[in-house]
């Protein structure tokens, strides 16, 4: 069997499909970032909205792990966690973050810095009511990032609340929203020989400011 590093040594991609302009892209990121969003959702990329967040605790060690867009407007983009996890403890104690897409079957990546805030209750009341029956009785079930015995465990604890809330199941108190609030948003379009195409936008007083980037 072939050495699996001499493998990845040999592992090449080229990039082709398209281009990326600065004279050719929305003076508003949100705006350009909906344009390749609509393209993403035409090309079929698999699970557009899938996404890294990163985010940095008190301690300056990042962590990062894959969620879900669920919304984005002018004011930024928007997810959805349970507060006490890792990643919600660490938006409290620092709240700059970054969220990363990437959609290679587009050749492209999007990464957007800025800082967390948290969503209105009554706007993490509207999306949770949203939500299947299955994931509203999880959001109770799971203490996120905590260690747990089993999955047995889970499995108890949800078939019990599955009786508890035999209709209604509310929104719990330590779950709901943040929107990260843009400061710098970035496009990469990949490009033949490594030369890629990298559009940035950095928040200023009177809009935003386009530079291209050398990539």
């Amino acid at each position: 069997m072939e050495d699996i590093h001499s493998h990845i040594f040999k592992i090449r991609t080229d990039f082709g499909k398209h281009a990326l302009d600065e004279n050719d892209v929305h003076k508003n990121p949100i705006h350009q970032f909906e344009a390749w969003f609509k393209q993403a959702l035409e090309a079929q990329v698999y699970d557009p909205h899938v996404m890294m967040v990163t985010t940095v605790g008190k301690d300056l060690r990042p962590s990062t792990r894959v969620m879900l867009l669920r919304n984005f407007e002018e004011k930024g983009f928007i997810f959805y966690t349970n507060y006490n996890s890792h990643k919600g403890k660490q938006a409290v104690e620092n709240p700059y973050a970054c969220l990363t897409f990437f959609w290679p079957e587009l050749e492209r990546q999007i990464r957007v810095e800025g800082i967390l805030e948290k969503q209105s209750d009554e706007e993490s009341d509207l999306y949770f009511a949203s939500r299947p029956r299955a994931s509203k009785i999880g959001a109770w079930v799971s203490p996120q990032s905590k260690v747990i015995t089993s999955r047995k465990e889970l499995d108890d604890k949800y078939e019990k609340l599955e009786k508890q809330y035999s209709e209604e199941v509310p929104r719990p108190p330590h779950w709901g929203g943040f929107i990260l609030h843009p400061s710098h948003i970035e496009f990469w379009q990949g490009r033949p020989g490594r030369l890629h195409d990298r559009i940035s936008y950095s928040k200023a007083e009177n809009g935003w400011k386009i530079e291209r980037l050398a990539p």
